[in-house]
Parts: C-alpha cells; structure tokens; sequence
C-alpha cells in the first residue's frame, strides 16, 4: 500500500528521526523523502512516500498522531488507496460556477467515481450550488474576501477530504496549506494554457499576443514550485481572427475550463496519474 505522510510545524532538530525511525521499524519502504527548512518562518516541513501493508495502515496512522503530539507537528498519514472506489472530493470556488458545476455533476453522473463532501468558497455567491447538490458548504471568507486559510485547514480535516480541488477559487494557497496536503492531493484549475500564459489574465495575455488558440491548464499544486511537470490535462480551443475578447473568456469559462479539469480529476481518482518527485507520472511508468 502507497501511503503519504506530511509534517509541519516549528522548526527544531531531530524532528524528522522518530517518524523515519518508526514507518522504518514497521518494515516500510521509503520510496520518496523531501524535508525543508524554512528558516525565515522558523517551519519545518516534510513528505514521506513509502509502501506497506494494507493491515498497517491504521496502526501506523495512530502512531504518527502519538508522534505528532510529542514533537509538535501536523503529521497526516493519507493514501489513495484508502478509498480507492470512492475517493471524498472538497471543492473549493469564488464567483464563476460553470467550472465547480461541472465538477459536481460529473461526480453526480458517475463520471467521476468520487463523493463531493463539502464545497468551500472565500464568498457566499456559490453557496445554492452546494443546496442544489445537497452538499455542506462552508464560507471561510470575510467581507472583502480573504479567506482564513487555517480555517480551511480544519473543515478539510473535519471532512476527512482525500483530493482538494480549485475550481477557480480565486486565492493563492499558503505554503503550510499545501504542505499539509502534499504529494498529489492539490489539484488547480488555470484559466490558461501553461507554462506560456501565467498569472492572473492569461485570456487578456494570450489576447494581446494575437493568439488564435487559447487554452487551461489542470495541474497539482506543490509547495514552492510553479506549475511545469505537475501539469495533469490541457485542453485548448481555436477562434477565429478578429473574435473579441469577451467572446473568447465566455468560450473558455463555460466549456474549456470545467472540461479540462474534470478529465484532469478524473485522471487523479482513477490513479491513472500520480504525483512523484514534482513529476506526473503514470502508475508503473516510473522509470520514465
């Protein structure tokens, strides 16, 4: 069994020995360590790969609970595996619904064979889309919008979520957050095609450069790089010379985007993809 482990909290020394130590002890395999220091914020923060027994998975998910409470750190122990036929999917958005939507019919049909748990937003425009499916929804925005990322923190906790998905949410997620949810768990919707059009216009960008294809970008969020090999799904679309520019986003914001990230996440949930060493790689390609 593939499980992920993740750890922060504040920096000191030997933090990363117990839980090596320990997973080691239980006969696992180490399949893929990242440790990281960041010095400025005083945090320290790692991801653990490794294989073991099915039957070791809750008595190893206790211990790293125990070693968390010791050292002081968020220790998630989480594995694809675990629900396997029926992953718990949280969907996070602001203000455009045709991209959340599609994801959550496409859970609804059985196109993507997932459970919607809750629906996030940092604005309560989005919030009858979560009644319409029957859904939780949690706002963890204030007036202007800023969303309390620990509060996010906790209501992923709470739903015990296994892939997080942004549907256009219109927020930069923390380091600490994607830490927490490290190795393949992130999932991000952009509105352009990658590595080419970043950033927060990519329609007016690619507009500007007189392009006639624009496209999205599915991806993994990962701690501190951009997106490069984590790129999941594109999908593009052409238009003709002269087409203006609000024709070419009303385009891309009701059919490209949600198709592109529902096949992305379909991609995830089926573990046709997985996320090692920052690179999408397909299950047993590795040697690629």
């Amino acid at each position: 069994m593939e499980v992920i482990i993740t750890a922060l909290g504040p920096d000191n020394v030997g933090l990363a020995d117990p839980i090596i130590h320990h997973v080691t002890g239980r006969g696992a395999r180490i399949a893929e360590i990242q440790m990281y220091d960041h010095d400025d914020e005083q945090l320290f923060a790692m991801l653990c790969r490794i294989d073991i027994e099915a039957d070791e998975f809750a008595p190893l998910t206790e211990a790293m609970r125990q070693i968390g409470e010791h050292t002081s750190l968020a220790i998630r122990v989480w594995s694809s595996e675990h629900r396997v036929n029926r992953p718990r999917i949280a969907v996070c958005c602001t203000y455009l619904e045709h991209t959340p939507r599609a994801v959550l019919e496409a859970i609804s049909s059985g196109l993507i064979p997932a459970e919607t748990a809750v629906l996030i937003s940092n604005r309560e425009k989005l919030a009858p889309l979560a009644e319409e499916f029957g859904i939780p929804f949690r706002m963890i925005g204030n007036s202007q919008g800023v969303a309390d990322d620990e509060e996010m923190t906790r209501i992923l906790d709470e739903f015990d979520v296994d892939y997080v998905v942004l549907a256009r949410y219109m927020r930069i997620l923390p380091a600490q957050t994607c830490w927490q949810f490290a190795g393949g768990r992130i999932i991000n919707l952009h509105h352009g095609l990658l590595p080419g059009f970043p950033g927060f216009r990519p329609y007016h960008d690619a507009y500007d450069a007189r392009m006639l294809t624009f496209g999205a970008t599915c991806h993994f969020i990962i701690p501190e790089l951009d997106a490069g090999n984590q790129t999941i799904n594109q999908r593009t679309f052409a238009v003709a010379p002269g087409t203006p520019l609000e024709s070419v986003i009303e385009m891309g914001e009701s059919e490209n985007e949600p198709a592109c990230l529902v096949e992305g996440l379909r991609r995830v949930v089926e573990r046709e993809i997985y996320l090692h060493f920052h690179r999408v790689v397909a299950r047993g390609n590795l040697a690629e």
